[in-house]
């Protein structure tokens, strides 16, 4: 029997396959232990789930074993955004969440979601105790369980709708009344997902014309995985295009968490340049001060701007958690990482793909420009940057080198000497010029991440064309 284990955001399989009722339970029921050992068992638990195939069978089946350890499940009472739910934790000040969600991920893959009491992801040394736990007990009839009807009726079992009280704490860090006055046609694409009711609704009261596209829930999610990337919104691209009276385009994943942003003319805006875009807005707009923080695969493109602005930058491993850690510690302003996660202070320390959209939105709303416009002002005040990841497929034979590889790296790459290693989660190296390459190994699969940027797109394929010739060398 395949073991539990618990990647950066949960534990995540395939339908039938490990992601099974049996395994599910199990994992309950070690999340159910783990708090019993914490004493914090008496302030429940908030349970949910995204759009897919059977999520809300998986969350009743939860509460109920719940319910037979004598923890109260706040259950969501439809498919709920992950940063709602991380919301309701903190409102609620429950023991955490269980949150049934696979993300982006294909159809066929579901997640069970861990996050404790902060309300952001659980760090390692609380998913490898669940791990633990978990593992201990496969194969085994191990956890408890309460019929559903009986946990009502003693009260362990309580259906919740969080919307209100998320869009009441939305209204408090978006500007709608300068959204509603730009006149803007805005268009949304929730991806088939859970910001269906959230983004399009807040955006509607607020007074702009919406236009919509894939609003209805898919758990097939059109045939494509439930990322607003831009390999994978096509249609809403074409949709953006065709349409000149819309001015913007916003996206999420199939949970909420990620965000995926469209000018208006078309044309996809990096994840790396729109946490640097409102970061330079908050501070210089907003009027807001504070440090920032990226993961280690992001952009220095928000260093320049934490630089021009005299801000303090926080570099942390990939994962949002450790984000997260310095939004909940409240040490940071605005905090992102380069696949489309961001959150900002007083908010959840937890990626929210809907408070980023509202952000681009308002940032647009005031400032009067397109956003290629507003990275070309920006790039005017802080210098040009250019960011890519590629994925690099391993041979065995490349699979057993690379990591001998990475112990004594080169002197240097594309004709430039390594200046300093950085090994905070996989190999950074960074160049005199600001450029950098990080090589990080997929933990799953034989596949190497390169990430890389340069201060010219010319400089960028060079550098990730050396990057490649040194993995397969």
């Amino acid at each position: 029997m395949r073991r539990i284990s618990f990647g950066t955001s949960g534990w995540r399989g395939i339908f039938c396959e490990d992601f099974t009722f049996e395994n599910v339970k199990i994992v309950t029921q070690a999340i159910a232990d783990h708090l019993r050992a914490r004493g914090v068992e008496d302030r429940g638990l908030i349970v949910g789930c995204d759009s897919r195939f059977m999520g809300e069978r998986f969350a009743r089946e939860t509460a109920r074993v719940l319910a037979g350890s004598g923890i109260k499940s706040y259950v969501c009472d439809r498919d709920t955004p992950t940063p709602v739910i991380a919301f309701e934790v903190l409102r609620r000040r429950t023991a955490g969440a269980i949150n049934f969600t696979a993300s982006h991920n294909p159809y066929d893959y579901n997640g069970l979601k861990f996050s404790p009491e902060s309300g952001g992801p659980a760090l390692p040394e609380t998913t490898r105790d669940i791990e633990e736990r978990a593992n201990a007990m496969l194969g085994e009839i191990c956890y408890k369980e309460m019929p559903l009807d009986k946990a009502f009726r003693a009260g362990l079992v309580e259906e919740i709708d969080p919307r209100a009280a998320y869009f009441e704490a939305i209204r408090r860090l978006v500007d709608f009344d300068a959204i509603g006055r730009s006149g803007m046609t805005i268009g949304v694409n929730p991806l088939y997902g859970t910001a269906r009711g959230y983004l399009d609704k807040l955006l509607q009261e607020a007074g702009v014309e919406v236009r919509t596209i894939n609003d209805h829930r898919d758990p097939y999610f059109g045939g494509l995985p439930p990322e607003p990337s831009q390999s994978h919104i096509g249609d809403f691209i074409s949709m953006v295009k065709s349409d000149a009276a819309i001015g913007l385009g916003l996206a999420t994943d199939g949970d909420a968490d990620r965000y995926g942003i469209l000018d208006g003319d078309g044309a996809y805006i990096e994840p790396n340049y729109i946490l640097a875009l409102l970061a330079d807005y908050i501070v210089r707009v907003k009027g807001k001060s504070g440090d920032v923080a990226r993961s280690v695969a992001t952009s220095h493109f928000l260093d320049a701007v934490a630089d021009y602005h005299g801000l303090t930058l926080h570099e942390t491993p990939v994962g949002f958690k450790f984000i997260g850690e310095l939004i909940s510690a409240d040490k940071i302003l605005i905090g992102g990482e380069e696949s489309a996660g961001l959150s900002v202070r007083s908010h959840v320390p937890d990626k929210d793909g809907i408070l980023a959209c509202l952000l681009v939105a308002e940032m647009v709303a005031v400032e009067g420009k397109s956003l290629r416009d507003l990275l070309s002002d920006l790039y005017g005040r802080v210098g040009e940057f250019h960011t890519r990841r590629e994925n690099i497929r391993l041979s065995p034979e490349l699979e057993e080198s690379f990591a001998g590889k990475l112990v004594e790296p080169p002197v240097e790459l594309a004709g430039k000497k390594i200046e300093k290693v950085v090994t905070i989660d996989g190999s950074k190296w960074l160049f005199r010029d600001g450029s950098w390459v990080l090589f990080r190994k997929s933990g799953t699969e034989p596949v190497v991440r390169v990430y890389a940027e340069a201060r010219s797109a010319e400089e960028l394929e060079r550098m990730i064309g050396a990057a490649d010739a040194f993995i397969r060398g």
